[in-house]
């Protein structure tokens, strides 16, 4: 019987596809620490982070794949630039905390911050599990929530500074499920891209909304929206769901 030759499929060809070029990855880190410059101290956490991040993306979907080698600046400088809005902010929740963007990298930047801390609230198994591994290996004041962001914002276990999240839902329904935090007095901070005057003014038709926009540094056309203060309008109001719920 003639032998014939292994010819890789689809999935393989992908999965090449993914590998990650170092030199890439070290450009783009260099690009972000440009951009949102941090202690010797959050790199080294940071760097932490990052490759255990990307050793269990071979296995868990985590991030885009096309998004690999922009790790640093997609990802992890777009989560930083969030701490010079809220300089006085210590105790975050990131609802839908998915990878770790921006909550876990904000622990990062706070671990040595006295009475700073980081709550992520993320549904699904496999992501919870890697924040949980990823939190003991960078060693950050964080805590992950394994559970639906409308059962920990009803209940949250501390008051909450700054409440953040990232493509998750929806303006509209990111403050439906922030509410409760938002109406205590913390702080929104959710970042946005090129869209995001459509869903100001689709959030308008539900909520009186105290905000502002930040421009990005990682992306000038996107924007972080700033939430000082919201109150529901009258008449139907979209659901506080979400895509991690």
């Amino acid at each position: 019987m003639t032998a014939t030759a292994h010819r890789p499929g689809p999935r393989s060809a992908v999965m090449r596809a993914r590998v990650t070029s170092p030199a890439e990855l070290s450009k783009d880190r260099a690009r972000a620490l440009e951009l949102t410059p941090v202690s010797r101290e959050t790199l080294d956490r940071l760097d932490r982070f990052a490759g255990l991040l990307l050793q269990c993306q071979r296995h868990v979907n985590l991030i885009a794949p096309s998004t690999e080698t922009s790790l640093w600046t997609r990802h992890i400088a777009d989560s930083l630039q969030l701490l010079e809005l809220a300089p006085q902010g210590r105790i975050w929740a990131d609802l839908g905390a998915g990878a770790g963007f921006p909550g876990l990298v904000i622990g990062c930047a706070l671990a040595e911050v006295p009475g700073a801390g980081v709550h992520l609230i993320e549904s699904n198994l496999k992501k919870a599990a890697f924040l949980r591994e990823a939190v003991r290996a960078t060693d950050i004041p964080a805590v992950v929530h394994e559970r639906r962001i409308a059962d920990f914002v009803s209940e949250p276990p501390e008051r909450i500074d700054i409440v953040t999240a990232r493509a998750v839902a929806p303006l509209a329904e990111l403050l439906a499920a922030a509410y409760p935090l938002l109406i205590k007095g913390a702080l929104g901070l959710f970042p946005k891209g090129q869209g995001v005057d459509a869903e100001l003014t689709e959030a308008a038709k539900c909520w009186s909304i105290k905000t502002s926009l930040a421009v990005s540094r990682t992306e000038p056309r996107a924007r972080i929206v700033v939430v000082r203060g919201v109150e529901r309008l009258t008449g139907p109001h979209p659901r506080s769901g979400s895509r991690r719920r």
